[in-house]
């Protein structure tokens, strides 16, 4: 049985009560805070997930999606004074438009030429951004500095972030649940097996990569408007850096790639172990964070290509198996 599969259930079930009972069993606002940092990774490795899991497409520039959200919630709440918040629909057109764009042309190339080309696209977004007055240019854009409303979703805690990052992390893993269960689901499963065989299948190849694209990019570009909501900031780096498309990329893979929660099982791994290294190395911990990230790579494509949710499977699988032959 495929990780995702009926065995996880109860343990995915456990893990949300734990996640939902989080806030409330911590009182130190570091520990709240990395639960919702976790959450809002969760929700972007997850988003990424659509394409570079269930696709196979493993794209390396989703920071210009999570960059258009981000950038949008800001933009509206400098120019017009909007609660940022209301920024979140254009972004998701914004990073749809852009992931159009972007995925008409480079859907034809393959493997690490995909790859290469959705990191250039990310960095020239993030260039024209950085010299763009109406994003902040290099400098960047702040979001309220106070509260004005609810709407402004300003909270000095972190608890009501967490709720609403889960909120949003159900959502998102109810669709691609949907999505795996229908048409779209097994078009991308033989897209992910090669393109020629799901050619010979009558699958059409660059339009079910597109339909990812944009489900993807949408949920990412939502990823970057909680993101800019809670902290309220956004620059070239901090929005649109490559560090932002690498995590993804590694916490899906950690927990397993194309899988339903893998994303979020990989989330609780890396996050707070990158907030507590930052945390204990103060502005070093930036340095600190490629030294872990790099290592992980290596670990997971060493010892464990299908990350934790293949381990979880090996290890259900393994006692099952005795459990048959004991009886």
């Amino acid at each position: 049985m495929r990780p995702g599969g009926i065995r996880t259930w109860p343990l995915a079930a456990l893990v949300f009560v734990a996640i939902a009972a989080w806030p409330l069993l911590v009182q130190d606002v570091f520990l709240q805070r990395i639960g919702a940092l976790v959450l809002l990774a969760a929700i972007s490795a997850s988003a990424w997930n659509l394409l570079g899991g269930y696709a196979g497409q493993v794209s390396v520039g989703h920071a210009v999606y999570f960059g258009a959200g981000a950038y949008s919630s800001l933009v509206v709440f400098n120019q017009w004074g909007w609660p940022p918040i209301a920024g979140a629909p254009i972004g998701v057109a914004v990073s749809m438009l852009i992931g159009a764009v972007v995925g008409t042309p480079t859907f034809r190339l393959r493997g690490h030429y995909f790859s290469m080309a959705t990191i250039a696209a990310a960095e020239l977004a993030r260039i024209l951004v950085a010299n763009w007055p109406l994003t902040g240019a290099a400098v960047g854009l702040m979001g309220p500095p106070v509260p004005r409303s609810v709407w402004d979703l300003s909270f000095i805690s972190p608890v009501p972030y967490h709720y609403l990052f889960l909120s949003v992390l159900v959502v998102l893993l109810a669709v691609t649940w949907w999505m795996t269960r229908s048409r779209m689901g097994y078009y991308l499963a033989a897209i992910r097996g090669g393109d020629r065989a799901a050619r010979s299948l009558g699958v059409p190849v660059l339009r079910y990569k597109l339909y990812a694209l944009l489900l993807s990019a949408g949920f990412t570009s939502m990823a970057g408007s909680l993101y800019a909501v809670m902290v309220g900031f956004a620059d070239p780096d901090s929005a649109l850096g490559i560090l932002i498309s690498v995590k993804m990329v590694i916490v899906a893979a950690l927990g397993g790639a194309g899988t339903l929660f893998g994303p979020l099982a990989g989330a609780i791994i890396l996050i707070p172990l990158e907030e507590t290294t930052n945390a204990a190395f103060g502005g070093g911990g930036t340095g600190i964070t490629f030294i872990v990230y790099g290592a992980i790579i290596v670990l997971v494509a060493r010892f464990q290509p299908g990350g934790m949710a293949a381990l979880w499977q090996a290890v259900t699988t393994r006692k099952t198996g005795s459990a048959s032959r004991v009886s």
